[in-house]
């Protein structure tokens, strides 16, 4: 008996979530070309649409999948008259070294991949994010904050110089895992990022994303268990996932973490987490994961909210912006010193923020803006604040939340 249509789209959904990376990395081993590649993936999952309706859903989607996107690289290459004169572009290497499972993963192999020295950083990012991850270009520029167009001119650009430059598919090997590891783990960071808080959607996570970067963190670790920048994102993944589970109510109301149940934090994920912490703390100066990091921390061995040491998360927030100087750093920082000192100290620290093009579209800046606006009683300025998060947001719980805010403020004029 045939499956229904939502039974078909909904695992046609969680296979892309789930084997995406897979599918996408064996077709490129016959292609030897990621566009290539990318064209022969996406039809197999519309295939998929159509076929596993009247046929059934296979019992190993991922394999059907594979198979299938494979099959129509090996027709396409068949039609190519000169693909046997191309210089191989996606070798793999049969001489690797250390933990089979963490350099046999295929996600891992097109990660480093996708973060070859010969391309940008910013390019090695949006690059990884668009192929591993399987995220829409849109969703790729909202985690840079640049427009869509900007953001699908840079993924082809880095797609052109992988295939002219002929970069190998492969773990690189010890020698070269070092210098190549900053680049995978700001591509693992932002995955984890972008899945925490989804940028669109009517869930506030997309568990498929944040559960990827933790495994990918974890084979890090494996391959490389004395450094102390992997050591240390692993922990900070896993100490904001402690508290994934009571970040929205029963009936998907968005929870601040004022409000969150603290007794169902995950113990065991925090554990874990603060001893990967003093371990990495242990080795060098503190990285910017490791401050990070040590600001969950924080959070997390907190009775409850108002025993939060805000004066030791400024302080720590003074060294990540000295670190890693970023927008969003002062953000947060700012948000920091407002729960520190009060609403206005905390309006006046982001003061400077607003006229920095690269938080113009920022939800975040205008959210916080409205909520110490609020705090203040400022109703007419909270209400236009709140109008603008709510413009430049597009996951549905944080619209809810904001609609509710909004509501709220306006019966305050």
């Amino acid at each position: 008996m045939s499956d229904t249509r939502d039974d078909v789209v909904a695992a046609v959904a969680e296979a892309y979530r789930r084997d995406w990376a897979v599918v996408l990395s064996a077709t490129a081993q016959l292609t030897r070309d990621l566009d290539r590649a990318e064209e022969h993936t996406q039809d197999a999952y519309a295939q998929a649409l159509q076929t596993w309706e009247a046929a059934g859903i296979p019992e190993r989607p991922g394999a059907w999948l594979t198979t299938t996107a494979r099959n129509r690289a090996l027709d396409a290459l068949r039609r190519d008259s000169v693909f046997r004169r191309r210089m191989p572009l996606l070798v793999t290497d049969s001489t690797t070294q250390g933990p089979e499972d963490a350099l046999n993963d295929d996600r891992l192999r097109l990660i480093f991949t996708c973060t070859h020295p010969a391309l940008a950083m910013d390019a090695q990012v949006a690059l990884t994010l668009r192929l591993v991850c399987g995220l829409s270009t849109p969703e790729v520029a909202r985690a840079f904050l640049v427009p869509p167009a900007t953001m699908a001119a840079r993924i082809t650009r880095a797609k052109k110089k992988i295939a002219a430059a002929r970069i190998p598919y492969r773990v690189p090997g010890p020698d070269q895992l070092e210098e190549r590891v900053s680049a995978v783990l700001e591509v693992v960071h932002l995955v984890f990022t972008t899945g925490h808080t989804a940028p669109f959607g009517d869930g506030l996570t997309r568990r498929d994303l944040t559960d990827s970067a933790i495994r990918l963190a974890r084979l890090l670790h494996l391959l490389m268990p004395t450094n102390a920048e992997i050591t240390a994102l692993l922990a900070l993944l896993l100490l904001n996932t402690a508290r994934q589970n009571t970040r929205e109510a029963n009936d998907g109301r968005l929870l601040l973490l004022s409000e969150q149940d603290r007794t169902r934090w995950d113990r065991q994920l925090i554990a874990e987490g603060q001893s990967l912490l003093t371990e990495a703390l242990l080795r060098r100066p503190p990285t910017r994961y490791a401050l990070q990091a040590a600001i969950a921390a924080l959070h997390a061995e907190a009775p409850n909210w108002t025993d939060t040491d805000w004066e030791e998360i400024v302080g720590l927030y003074d060294l990540l912006r000295r670190l890693w100087p970023s927008p969003v750093v002062e953000l947060n920082r700012a948000v920091a010193v407002g729960m520190r000192d009060g609403p206005q100290a905390g309006l006046d620290a982001l003061a400077p923020l607003l006229a920095d093009p690269a938080l113009a579209t920022y939800r975040y800046l205008s959210a916080a803006r409205a909520d110490f606006l609020r705090r203040l009683g400022d109703w007419p300025q909270a209400m236009t604040a709140y109008q603008e998060a709510l413009t430049l947001t597009d996951n549905q719980v944080e619209r809810a939340f904001l609609a509710e805010r909004l509501t709220e403020v306006a019966r305050n004029l």
